[in-house]
């Protein structure tokens, strides 16, 4: 993969080099590729003829050099508006060494006119140094005819020295002079992952009163991300102190946080079990190819992630978005079935641009974490990728409770008697704490309208602890998770312990 244009700039010359007919170029940012492969072809020689093609403008020439070239090839129909087909007809007679840039290729290719146009290049072209490039959107797949015939790059959203270059130029242009160091690194911060034009964009209207307002420039950041399907930035900016009980997990993750390399980005994607349902199954194959993109990407970045799985309400959301905010790093929620379109090709395209702006965020840094109310039909395949663990969050124990209990009750300014909260989970008792506080009732009296989660799915949960005992590792304390059943009973303590056997024990005298 190309992750830095100094090889998207080797990759074009040596695809120059060797006479590449056909060469497909997926950008952001058309305009600035143009202008890029412009200088590319400067290098130690004179620029060949360069023309371009888009829908509105028709064909035209690209710099005053290649006038000419175009008047010769338009001829008697000067001013017309050529269209897709017609210009790739027009294109066999484009002289030796030409290049033809044609854009939102992505948007015709589809069309049997233009992906026969463009294959019937393939060979004259060859044999005389010519290039057709498609700029084509980040994520664009090629109609199975022209995959074999047409190279593929990528190129990569700007560098931080790119970027630091684009602050100091605005900077001057403002008459704002060289900005400071520490400016710098804000702006290149709140920048990375965006294109050059739309950076550029965010942090010319980011400068208010001869200063740089960098939480300005993070939400036109989160503006711009969220305009890619599927991809949203959490606000919420909850850290691990607003959660009470798991210590264990968070624990864990304070350490990856501070550890080598740590992650730049936090990937969210909730339910992961429902976003990745019919893998394997489904008859369009979409969501087979989906999975498959996905599972690459995680191994080719060595990716880590984490699962939490757990029964509702038990907090894995909460501490997945509170990961963000604890590093005072972004959280990217990641809606997988958001991304899925009706075209042909288009869910896997939106997937890769999604997955491109995540890799630029994050500077190929990023920690995944997934939520999963039932791991059982998640594919094995998909699991092995979450190289950090699987953790079971079981409902809090007493303590985690009245932990829960301080967090909601200060948030929410209530206080009072509190209900009898046995099998309640922290969510629950965040909306008791919200009802006594929005209705102006006690706590008693807003608890009449909650059913917890461990009465309304008793069988489910407890289904649940049993298939996670031994397997994952527990959310709350040091180890694995151990699930022990007990039941009180004609004055004894029943306990059921991994194997199914069965030991009987006096009850305690509170319990007879």
């Amino acid at each position: 993969m190309i992750r830095s244009m100094e090889e998207f700039r080797s990759a074009f010359h040596a695809a120059r080099c060797v006479s590449t007919p056909l060469v497909a170029v997926r950008t952001a940012d058309p305009a600035s590729t143009t202008h890029f492969i412009i200088e590319t072809l400067k290098q130690n020689r004179e620029l060949p003829p360069l023309l371009g093609w888009d829908v509105v403008r028709g064909l035209y020439a690209i710099g005053r050099d290649s006038g000419d070239e175009l008047a010769r090839l338009l001829g008697e129909r000067q001013g017309a508006t050529m269209g897709p087909v017609d210009t790739l007809l027009l294109a066999q007679q484009l002289c030796e060494d030409g290049l033809l840039l044609y854009s939102n290729a992505h948007r015709f290719w589809n069309d049997p006119g233009v992906m026969q146009g463009i294959w019937d290049l393939r060979d004259s072209f060859k044999a005389t140094g010519r290039m057709l490039v498609l700029l084509a959107a980040p994520g664009a797949t090629l109609p199975p005819e022209l995959g074999q015939d047409v190279l593929v790059l990528d190129e990569p959203l700007p560098s931080t020295t790119h970027l630091e270059q684009i602050v100091r130029e605005t900077f001057n242009a403002a008459n704002l002079g060289e900005p400071e160091r520490s400016v710098i690194v804000r702006a290149v911060d709140a920048l990375v992952g965006l294109a050059a034009f739309p950076a550029e964009q965010a942090l010319a209207i980011s400068l208010v009163k001869r200063q740089l307002d960098t939480e300005d420039l993070w939400e036109r950041k989160r503006q711009i991300i969220e305009q890619t399907p599927g991809l949203a930035v959490w606000r919420g900016g909850e850290t691990f102190e607003d959660i009470g009980g798991v210590e264990n997990v968070k624990d864990f993750l304070r350490a990856v946080l501070r550890g080598v390399d740590p992650p730049r980005v936090v990937v969210f994607i909730d339910e992961i079990e429902k976003a990745f349902a019919g893998t394997g199954t489904d008859l369009s194959g979409v969501k087979t190819e989906m999975t498959g993109t996905i599972l690459t990407y995680m191994q080719d970045r060595e990716a880590d992630g984490a699962v939490f799985i757990g029964p509702p309400g038990a907090a894995k959301s909460a501490a997945a978005k509170a990961t963000g905010g604890t590093a005072g790093i972004p959280t990217i929620a990641f809606d997988l079935p958001a991304m899925e379109s009706s075209l042909v090709g288009a869910s896997t395209e939106r997937l890769r641009t999604a997955l491109q702006i995540i890799d630029a965020v994050s500077q190929g840094r990023m920690l995944f974490i997934a939520t999963c109310n039932s791991i059982a039909s998640l594919p094995p395949e998909l699991r092995r990728r979450f190289t950090l663990g699987t953790f079971f969050f079981d409902l809090p124990t007493a303590e985690e409770r009245e932990t829960i209990w301080g967090i909601y009750l200060k948030k929410y300014d209530v206080s009072g008697e509190l209900p009898n909260d046995e099998g309640w989970t922290g969510a629950e008792i965040k909306e008791c704490c919200r009802k006594a506080h929005r209705l102006g009732v006690t706590l008693v009296q807003a608890s009449r309208y909650i059913v917890p989660v461990s009465r309304s799915a008793a069988e489910q949960i407890k289904a649940l602890r049993q298939m996670a005992s031994g397997k994952f590792i527990s959310a709350s304390t040091p180890g694995v998770y151990r699930y022990e059943e007990e039941t009180a009973a004609a004055g004894r303590r029943v306990i059921r312990d991994l194997g199914g056997r069965v030991t009987v024990m006096p009850a305690s005298k509170s319990e007879v």
